[in-house]
């Protein structure tokens, strides 16, 4: 008689029923002749300790073949219990939505890119390789990321400390530029995203993959900065975006597809509101803040204090700077990355770099966002009182025009697009004599200039002084404005007749 599947588990619940089961299916006199010996090891509740079972094949009524499947069958099942079979199948199987060798995702060990783990190697037979840039973003969330990816069922992660290069070669030359977008925002979450994708394609190139992914929703910016970071510098890659394909549509589908596949889901308390944070800034979205109307509630704010419950007493701080980057604090030279972090502890303490506005997002909506930029104030702020030295009229005049351009491009997602590089070129150039440094003064929120010195000023105080000069004749100022307003003197003799 064979044993199917089915009885074949009820048989593995108890060693003792097993064996008698047995005894009543299988004749005595051949028990001397049983041919195989079936141990099964079980490490689940249902699959308790080890058995082993004895039979003959050979004297069955089935034919050899089922009673074998039966046994392979039932061994796999033991094996799935048991953590030795890839629930998710083979990576040499083909995907629900087709076949991918190797995938890069971009992965933070929350609740989505845990989910995305999965999914993609149910959906495109894949290998997972998680990658994590550390940015600044905190220990918090770096902390257990290996672990959380290999029990998502990813193979590896990689994690990549990519903040000096990220302050270095993202931010100073955007606070070069002087990039602003809409008037407020300080471009932290778009200076980011770069950095992290063409990590991506690095690593992609590492471990030999053919595909790289993320959890960017369908309806935000970063979407499109990581796609383009892609295409610009490996336009063979496969690019996979699972909110743009998948079924599930918010955080309690999430949890269920986790359940469903055995996945660890991410224990936390969930925030109310959506963040991203990196070395630059800290932003803040969704909830009360969806209504433009609404004030942000003051324990909301994570790295700058209530401007309100700042020190009464004034600090100031030096910013030294070469070539348009700032390189020190009071006198003391810093990396990139060390300069910009103490920079956010001296700024949140005094309340400094908080920013609410409502924003044009690049997929057409409007957005609103609160961001928090105590270091970076600082800077852009010390940067641009040193150029009221350092530039004359038509060069501000026209880095100011293309800050703007500058800013866009930048916030578009288009890093490497050779016109935001030639921009940069520009930048660059015109910021070479750039160099001096500035007190700042930091009171209860606000950020003023307290000195600016440089060695290459245009600023002469002999000249500017009111009192006359041997370089500027006054009577000069006649003449002057006799041409420069020529064209307004016409226009209104015109008017009248004359």
């Amino acid at each position: 008689m064979a044993v199917s599947s089915s009885s074949y588990s009820k048989l593995s619940l108890s060693g003792s029923k097993t064996n008698g089961l047995l005894q009543n299916r299988t004749n005595a006199s051949y028990r001397k002749k049983s041919l195989c010996c079936q141990e099964v090891g079980a490490r689940s509740s249902e699959f308790s300790g080890r058995l082993i079972v004895n039979y003959s094949l050979k004297h069955t009524n089935a034919p050899k073949n089922q009673a074998i499947q039966s046994i392979l069958d039932a061994k796999k099942e033991s094996d799935v219990f048991s953590g030795k079979t890839d629930t998710l199948g083979s990576h040499d199987k083909t995907g629900l939505r087709g076949k991918l060798k190797k995938v890069v995702l971009a992965y933070s060990g929350g609740l989505d890119t845990s989910v995305i783990v999965p999914w993609l190697r149910e959906n495109y037979g894949c290998e997972v390789v998680c990658f994590t840039a550390d940015v600044g973003q905190g220990s918090i969330e770096m902390n257990g990321l290996e672990g959380k990816a290999k029990a998502s069922g990813a193979s590896q992660l990689v994690v990549k400390d990519l903040k000096e290069e990220f302050v270095k070669d993202y931010i100073f030359p955007c606070l070069r530029a002087g990039a602003v977008y809409e008037r407020k925002y300080l471009l932290g979450t778009s200076m980011a995203r770069p950095v992290i994708a063409k990590a991506m394609v690095d690593v992609a190139k590492e471990v030999g993959a053919d595909a790289v992914a993320h959890g960017c929703t369908g309806k935000g910016n970063d979407q499109v900065r990581f796609e383009l970071t892609f295409f610009a510098l490996n336009p063979e890659l496969k690019v996979v975006a699972p909110w743009r394909e998948w079924d599930i549509t918010g955080r309690e589908d999430a949890i269920e597809y986790a359940k469903k596949h055995n996945i660890p889901v991410p224990v936390s308390k969930k925030s109310i509101y959506s963040r991203d944070r990196n070395l630059w800034h800290l932003s803040h979205e969704g909830d009360i803040l969806e209504d433009p109307a609404n004030e942000p509630k003051k324990d909301m704010y994570m790295m700058t204090v209530d401007p309100e419950d700042a020190p009464s007493q004034a600090k100031y701080v030096e910013i030294g700077i070469n070539a348009g980057a700032p390189v020190s604090i009071d006198g003391r030279v810093l990396s990139p990355a060390s300069l910009l972090a103490e920079l956010n502890d001296i700024g949140g303490k005094y309340g400094i770099g908080r920013i609410d506005m409502v924003e044009n997002r690049l997929v057409g909506m409007k957005s609103r966002g609160v961001y928090e930029t105590p270091g970076g104030t600082i800077l852009w702020t010390a940067v641009r009182e040193l150029e009221s030295l350092t530039l004359d009229r038509e060069t501000m005049q026209m880095k100011d025009l293309l800050a703007l351009k500058y800013a866009e491009l930048v916030y578009a997602g288009r890093w490497f697009d050779p016109l935001r590089q030639s921009m940069d070129a520009f930048m660059e150039k015109i910021t070479q004599s750039t160099t001096g440094s500035v007190t700042l003064k930091l009171y209860k929120g606000s950020v003023t200039v307290a000195s600016r010195t440089s060695p290459y000023s245009l600023y002469r105080e002999d000249i500017s002084s009111f009192e006359n000069g041997m370089i500027y004749n006054q009577a000069d100022a006649d003449g002057f404005i006799r041409l420069y307003g020529l064209p307004t003197k016409v226009r209104a003799m015109l008017e009248r007749g004359i």
